[in-house]
């Protein structure tokens, strides 16, 4: 069991992105409710979904407008991805003091929760929508993410923001989305903020998870003023602009905010990197010779001249899009109507090694969003309904690195994961493999490339793997864990702060797999078992890996230090016999 626990509600959690994210974060996150209801359709695809991968526990598939706040076990954190609407609000006030928005606006349900919740209400919130949230509406530019910023505020949440496009952090997809993160006066973390700049720019948890410079110029300051109903008629009336930056800090109604341009020095995933081999996809995905001109035509650029209501004339013009598709960058965002076979602009293709133009299968949809392969698998959910559930979901590597910072924020400590965002979550039921049965390779694992180049000039720690851990070891995972002997037993001659990759150890068989140090810090293996001997009390080096790729076969060296470790350079290994 995890040493401390977080205890996590989750609203309109579509398929658990949210859910995957935080665990992978952290084993101390622990949903133990979670709401989604699809309004307007009788078949609950994305609840079905998730009581498959996660269990009925917890789990309510009912209007959230329907379900009463003492309903809702109290819980430390509240996140979900809001449905984007028109935040305007109603002239009333409910009895309970709250604000009526217009029906089914569904921040007011957050909202509604949060104020009846009283002093119960959680420590920290996490929100995600899209990013034209903080442009809009586009007759009074900001007032609806000040509408939300004022009524969290008004209840005692100190909330901070960013814009972040997952593909300018290494993630295999355009998405840009805003994400919301709010702490409670007088929590842990509210009362870490020194100043609101420094926190947003260097040493808030968004800063940390995210890096960023500040664009020059675009600092600001101001108030959020007046009632809520004031703020909605009246805030920034007749301005042409926006006055939030793509990140920024809220306390007491006073903002502070900056536009940021991301910073990103690690690995990146592209649309190809995430493509199976053509030979697991099924016919329909692949484009016929009759249709191609239908999609080519689709993508293209065009001119059509259109009479509106009115009867006026005018031209209606598209620029060109790619086709097919850039296997060499983050792939285009998303959208619901990814799915089916009819030609549309905005759909995915790809080309093959063998030339053909396919559409993109449900997995590849899931690995865009860095959810476990075949997350969305359901005897009872289409393939159409499957890209239906991706285009609405978040990127799970997002949630996971806010927090992963949120927990170091809270506990000063280093979050450590059993269940990262690449494991299968209860997988039930499972996809038959009956249709490939001359095929060797499992389409289940998400066995995903790497856009990376290896610099051999940069130092190498090779290090022993214990008998008891070489299963683990071998293992096809995109990220690992590496606990070495206690730190009076690791050569006091190896330069830290120098090393930059790492391979694993296999006695009989050597070195083969090449890692990125992205940590290295100080630990103990209690982390990962709590419940067992004390020894395993005893501080160590804990390296925190991502998996690179591997040498053609396994290459025998010898253990220098102690026969349990090897300081080099990576060119040295890769280019011995």
């Amino acid at each position: 069991m995890a040493k401390h626990k977080i205890k996590v509600v989750e609203l309109f959690a579509g398929v658990g992105g949210f859910r995957i994210g935080l665990e992978g974060a952290s084993d101390a996150y622990d949903t133990i409710w979670n709401n989604q209801w699809e309004p307007s359709t009788l078949h609950q695809d994305a609840s079905l979904v998730y009581k498959a991968r996660f269990g009925c526990k917890g789990h309510v598939n009912k209007d959230i407008n329907l379900v009463k706040t003492e309903e809702i076990p109290d819980h430390d954190l509240l996140v979900g991805g809001f449905p984007c609407q028109d935040y305007s609000v109603a002239a009333t006030l409910s009895r309970s003091g709250g604000i009526e928005g217009k029906k089914g606006v569904l921040w007011w349900q957050i909202y509604r929760i949060l104020d009846e919740k009283g002093d119960k209400r959680p420590q920290y919130i996490f929100f995600e929508n899209v990013d034209r949230l903080l442009n809009s509406p586009a007759t009074q530019r900001g007032r609806d993410f000040a509408i939300i910023l004022a009524s969290l505020a008004d209840l005692g949440y100190v909330v901070e923001w960013r814009i972040i496009n997952a593909a300018d952090y290494g993630m295999p997809q355009r998405r840009r989305r805003t994400y919301i993160v709010g702490y409670r006066k007088g929590s842990v973390v509210a009362n870490k903020i020194e100043t609101m700049e420094n926190w947003v720019e260097y040493d808030g948890v968004m800063a940390e998870a995210f890096p960023f410079k500040v664009s020059e110029g675009t600092q600001s300051e101001f108030d959020i003023k007046g009632t809520i109903q004031e703020v909605s008629s009246k805030f920034n009336k007749g301005e042409k602009e926006t006055p939030f930056g793509n990140a920024g800090i809220m306390i007491d109604r006073h903002v502070y905010s900056v536009d940021a341009i991301p910073v990103h020095e690690g690995t990146s995933q592209m649309l190809g990197d995430i493509l199976v081999d053509e030979d697991f996809v099924p016919e329909e995905f692949f484009i016929s010779e009759e249709d191609l001109p239908r999609w080519q035509y689709e993508k293209g650029a065009k001119k059509i001249n259109r009479v509106s209501k009115e009867g006026f004339e005018y031209v209606f013009s598209e620029g060109g899009m790619a086709f097919p598709d850039y296997l060499d960058k983050p792939s285009r965002t998303m959208i619901t109507g990814e799915g089916g076979p009819s030609p549309s602009r905005f759909k995915h293709v790809v080309q093959t090694p063998s030339g053909r133009y396919r559409r993109l299968i449900p997995i590849e949809m899931e690995r865009l969003n860095m959810f476990p392969d075949n997350h969305t698998y359901h005897p009872d959910v289409s393939d159409g309904r499957r890209a239906f559930l991706m285009g609405n979901a978040l990127v799970c590597g997002i949630v996971q690195e806010i927090g992963k910072s949120l927990y170091r924020f809270i506990y000063n400590e280093a979050p450590v994961s059993t269940r990262p965002i690449h494991m299968q979550r209860n997988p039930r039921p499972l996809l038959t493999l009956d249709l490939f049965p001359t095929e060797g390779k499992d389409l289940i694992y998400n066995k995903l490339k790497k856009t990376h180049q290896l610099d051999t000039s940069k130092r190498l720690l090779v290090g022993l793997v214990k008998k008891d851990n070489q299963e683990y070891f071998l293992t096809e995972e995109p990220t690992k864990l590496y606990y070495t002997d206690s730190i009076r037993k690791f050569p006091s001659t190896i330069a830290l702060n120098k090393l930059y990759y790492f391979m694993p150890y296999i006695k009989g068989k050597g070195v083969r797999d090449i890692y990125l140090i992205k940590v290295l810090r100080l630990g103990s293996k209690t982390e990962v078992h709590p419940e067992t001997k004390k020894d395993l009390n005893a501080p160590r080096f804990v390296l925190e890996l991502e998996y690179l790729e591997s040498l053609p076969e396994y290459q025998m060296l010898t253990l220098r230090f102690q026969r349990a470790f090897t300081d080099t350079f990576l060119g040295r290994v890769m280019n011995s016999k």
